[in-house]
């Protein structure tokens, strides 16, 4: 079975370890072994404050999604000015991300992640009354800046206080939580907007955030492990330059936002289509629809099964299979097919986002935020790209068009994909010299 390593986890020139024999722990396994692990104290409120969380985090950063239609002919705009307080939202959040994730190695990701969703759910409770859609743009971009302390903390806080081979499976759960809350959010929007409007919708997602975030405070355990690093901005460029210098990371990076290019493309004008002939369904069924990110939920929570049977690089390729095979279903102008399609896609990208940011967790040893923080500033570069780019391609050539751009985005993960088994096969031939 290939290795479940991505391709740079083996030293060049390196030569094979003797056997060790039975002997006191290293400094790095007595740390691994007092590192929650599943069953252990500790671990279950961990990881349902941070699928809280992330519940909290995807509901709010794509509470207009689902609304788009409605917001489009409230304010008398266009689905790609309307697409703009989803991209504004994922645009800032990623400027922000790494900012954030320096504060959090500085003042603890507890902290940072606290904080930054108590900001969020205030902008939450003013986005209802947005006097006019630019006003809306600007909130929206505001509290994607806040949440960026989220995913710029939570990946670096398990990577510290959760035993290694937990990893995948907690990140895993983190991610689930965002499939949880990006469904969650457009279902309740959908049927509330259907009977109040679009602002009533947004008010009562905001109080559902509120109480996720303080559940989240209330269950985080304190963090065991932290220890503070430097806000000095030369240890953050020379960290940052020594991440984006590792080409394992890059690859990685690339495929985050290329999968979530595909994500934020196909969600943010799904609705436009239902909404259309020869669909014509009402808001409210248009927000069930979203029910299909419970397979999203089952795909990201199951990532570490799959990685231990297909290997991180066969993972990857299965969740581009997907994903492709979801787009191409979803051409059909069959609603139960396009339903099927929307699976496929939502399976493929929950996996393949949960196998690609673990690995980025995997490969930092030193600097863990700073290396979560890049991939979620490209991951959430390619759902603003996705966003604006869907809508402009729904625009010009239909949903055939939207599909097209997400073909291309899923041909350049199996791309990079391929570059890394290569790398990886060359890096093992160089080991054995």
């Amino acid at each position: 079975m290939p290795s479940a390593s991505t391709g740079a986890s083996t030293t060049v020139g390196a030569v094979p370890a003797l056997p060790r024999t039975p002997s006191a722990p290293t400094a790095r396994e007595a740390a691994a072994d007092s590192r929650v692990a599943p069953g252990g104290p500790g671990y279950r409120r961990m990881s349902l404050a941070l699928f809280l969380a992330g519940v909290a985090t995807f509901a709010l950063l794509y509470s207009t999604q689902a609304l788009l239609p409605l917001i489009s002919t409230g304010f008398g705009g266009t689905a790609s000015a309307a697409s703009w307080t989803v991209s504004a939202a994922t645009g800032a959040l990623a400027l922000f991300v790494l900012p954030m994730s320096a504060l959090s190695e500085r003042f603890g990701r507890r902290a940072v992640m606290t904080g930054s969703l108590a900001v969020a759910v205030t902008v939450g409770l003013l986005i209802p009354f947005a006097p006019s859609l630019g006003a809306l743009v600007v909130l929206r971009a505001v509290q994607g800046a806040a949440l960026a302390g989220v995913p710029a903390s939570a990946t670096a806080y398990l990577a510290e206080e959760v035993r290694p081979k937990a990893l995948v499976t907690a990140i895993g759960l983190f991610v689930a939580g965002n499939s949880v809350g990006g469904m969650s959010g457009r279902i309740v929007t959908g049927w509330v907007a259907q009977e109040w409007g679009w602002r009533v919708a947004l008010g009562v997602l905001g109080l559902i955030a509120v109480g996720c975030a303080v559940a989240f405070r209330l269950l985080l355990p304190a963090p065991r492990h932290f220890v503070a690093g430097s806000l000095r901005p030369a240890v953050l460029v020379r960290t940052v330059r020594s991440h984006l210098g590792d080409p394992l990371l890059r690859r990685l990076y690339a495929i985050g936002a290329l999968f979530m290019t595909v994500f934020g493309a196909v969600y943010t004008v799904i609705g436009y289509r239902l909404t259309d002939a020869p669909f014509s369904l009402p808001q409210g069924v248009i927000g069930s629809v979203f029910l299909v990110y419970l397979v999203g939920t089952v795909s990201a929570s199951t990532a570490g099964r799959l990685v231990g049977r297909l290997g991180r690089r066969g993972a990857l390729y299965l969740a581009g299979g997907t994903t492709t095979a979801g787009l191409l279903v979803s051409l059909s102008g069959s609603l139960p097919l396009v339903l099927i399609g929307l699976v496929l896609i939502t399976a493929g990208f929950f996996a393949g986002h949960a196998v690609a940011s673990s690995a980025v967790s995997h490969t930092a040893k030193e600097g863990r935020a700073q290396a979560s923080a890049l991939y979620q500033s490209a991951y959430y570069v390619g759902s603003s790209a996705g966003s604006t780019l869907g809508a402009i391609a729904f625009h010009a050539g239909g949903w055939p068009g939207t599909v097209s751009m997400g073909l291309l985005a899923v041909l350049g993960v199996v791309a990079i994909t391929v570059v890394g088994s290569r790398a990886a096969r060359v890096q093992r031939r160089l080991a054995t010299v």
